[in-house]
Parts: C-alpha cells; structure tokens; sequence
C-alpha cells in the first residue's frame, strides 16, 4: 500500500495524526539531520500499522518533508 505523508521533525512527540494536502502527518521527535527523522518515520508508521519497520519503504522524498512510502506486510491496519 503507498500511502503519501507529510513529515514534522523535532515534534514534542511521536505519532501519527492529521492531514494536510491529503497528506497523512507523521509527527518526529528527531531532527531532519543525517536520515533521523526518516528512521524515527519508519519506526513511528510501523507502529502505527503493527509492522516491522524494514516493512516502510520510502518510495519518493527521501530529503523531502512530503514523502511517499509504501507499507508491505500482512497487518496494515491502523493501531486504534
């Protein structure tokens, strides 16, 4: 599934939440330094979709605030 987000580095915390531009928010406590924010973003939408990170791919964006990933495994459905 390829889904289109929008990245938020140095957040107060970590989630998922919101939408802007029909973009997905994905909200980083680690700054946009050296790949962190895209580590922090692949474990935070595996948590969010209860898949191992290895299973987030960014696809396009990889020095973009909007991104697109794509989520492979078994179990993508959203953690309520």
């Amino acid at each position: 599934m390829k889904i289109d987000i929008r990245v938020r580095p140095n957040a107060k915390q970590n989630k998922v939440g919101g939408e802007i531009a029909g973009r997905l928010i994905v909200f980083v406590q680690a700054p946009a330094i050296d790949g962190k924010a895209n580590e922090a973003v692949a474990k935070v939408l595996a948590e969010h979709f209860q898949v191992r990170a290895r299973d987030i791919k960014i696809i396009r964006g990889d020095t973009n605030r909007d991104k697109t990933i794509e989520v492979a495994g078994a179990g993508i459905e959203p953690a309520t």
